[in-house]
């Protein structure tokens, strides 16, 4: 049977959201392209891609149809792929496990996006670094000279402040709480097997991890404000769980 093209995911390399959608795709081994899109650029592409439904990444253009939101990717990469399996079997386990994956989702993945980039956002060469991976000269060129203007628009639209930049990192150490009390003494969430609860927890709680594993460059340098966090969680449970999961299951 003659296969079909390609799937595309269309992405941020360093978003989570955009982790998250990837981890899935590699895990089920699932050949794709994918296209790393600039800052800014990208909700224009994902606007266009969605026709209107989205102007966010991860989009994944999939069977003719393109798909934003990584939950909705992993819904229809597990109905296209089921194997392995992302979602439990036994209907009490997979409500569990899908709760679990909205949890962090609206929980955690805002939040902790917000407080490390009031950080960042103040270290322009770090984050350029990281913003031009892979891309053309040209590319490159245009996300420095219109960096300053992107930037003031990643405040106002994700609400980088001061004071939510707080609260978001309440907010993350409370989702770190919540991820130590729901895995008790056991290796993942579900107890016995690695779902899409683990594969959300883990890449949208990459950044306190930095795992090598993960497939695009880090950071080399960190912030001393980022370093203080990061050393205040780097020998909590939560944290070396993350690492566990990228060592287990981020197949490459």
């Amino acid at each position: 049977m003659a296969q079909g093209p390609r799937p595309v995911l269309w992405q941020l390399q360093i978003s989570h959201y955009n982790e998250k959608a990837r981890w899935a795709l590699d895990y089920k081994r699932v050949p794709h392209v994918r296209r790393s899109l600039l800052p800014g650029i990208h909700a224009l592409v994902a606007h266009r891609l969605t026709g209107g439904e989205t102007d966010k990444t991860p989009v994944l253009t999939l069977d003719g149809r393109s798909i934003g939101d990584s939950t909705r990717i992993i819904a229809a990469l597990e109905e296209r792929w089921p194997e392995p399996p992302l979602y439990p079997a036994g209907p009490e386990e997979r409500r569990r496990a899908l709760e679990l994956e909205e949890f962090f989702d609206e929980e955690l993945g805002a939040d902790i996006r917000r407080a490390l980039y009031h950080v960042l956002l103040e270290h322009p060469d770090l984050v350029l670094t990281l913003f031009e991976h892979g891309q053309t000269a040209v590319a490159r060129g245009m996300v420095r000279a219109t960096f300053p203007l992107l930037r003031i628009g990643m405040r106002k639209s994700l609400r980088i402040y001061a004071e939510q930049a707080a609260e978001s990192q309440a907010k993350s150490i409370a989702a770190i709480d919540r991820l130590e009390s729901e895995l008790g003494d056991g290796d993942h969430l579900l107890r016995d097997s690695f779902t899409v609860a683990d594969l959300t927890a883990a890449s949208l709680f990459y950044p306190i991890a930095m795992p090598p594993e993960f497939p695009y460059p880090l950071a080399t340098e960190i912030p001393p404000r980022a370093q203080e966090f990061l050393d205040a969680v780097a020998e909590r449970p939560g944290t070396k769980y993350v690492a566990e999961m990228y060592r287990r299951h981020r197949l490459g």
